[in-house]
């Protein structure tokens, strides 16, 4: 491997971690205020949440393809279409988290003179903060994947080597793209499982498994 391939391939890897890092940042704020607002409006989440999942079934490289006719070949595209895919895990884990708050504990936060936001600040997102963790590392392994389809608009990533090495039948350029992402997607995925150590109690975390089913 040359020098300059080592250089394309560290400079197509922060490309990719850019569009990654951003995507998941927007989807997460944007999953998790929806997932609030249908929260707050369960029978209308009922019929919400599927339609949506509907939409979450449309292949990246679809939902990409009407993008850029509407946003053309520039890195906006990309990361619009990659934030709202990165949402519907966060949202789903967030309609489903604060569902999950047992009554007790909101009368209790009422008992004690709380209004609606200091409930849902101080209690509800707290008790539901496992299973929207959960929520954001499927989001942000699947982003990184995701990211590969940057590629076929021209806008880079690792995606790049893939799609020159299946063009070609070059294996080693798929290894170049492929193993680098597959790193990027355990060492990010590693890093949000240390967030929930450091933001959420021991004795809470049992909700990962939850939030991944």
């Amino acid at each position: 491997m040359t020098m300059q391939t080592v250089h394309d391939i560290l400079r197509a890897v922060a490309v990719h971690l850019g569009y990654t890092v951003v995507s998941v940042s927007v989807g997460f704020v944007l999953g998790v205020a929806l997932g609030i607002v249908l929260s707050r409006f369960p029978r209308a989440a009922r019929f919400i949440l599927p339609a949506l999942s509907v939409l979450n079934t449309v292949p990246g490289i679809v939902f990409i393809g009407l993008l850029f006719l509407w946003l053309g070949m520039r890195p906006v595209t990309v990361l619009a279409a990659l934030s709202i895919y990165a949402a519907f895990p966060v949202l789903k884990n967030t309609v489903a988290g604060l569902a999950a708050v047992e009554p007790q504990y909101k009368e209790a936060a009422r008992g004690c003179g709380m209004d609606q936001l200091q409930r849902l600040r101080l209690v509800e997102l707290p008790l539901a903060m496992p299973t929207i963790i959960g929520g954001l590392r499927l989001s942000t392994v699947y982003t990184v994947s995701w990211a590969v389809l940057a590629a076929m608009i021209g806008q880079g990533g690792l995606g790049d080597f893939i799609y020159k090495g299946v063009s070609s039948n070059n294996h080693v350029l798929i290894l170049q793209g492929a193993i680098p992402a597959a790193l990027l997607a355990f060492l990010l995925g590693s890093l949000v499982d240390a967030l929930q150590k450091r933001v959420v109690p021991r004795g809470m975390r049992s909700g990962k498994g939850a939030a991944e089913r």
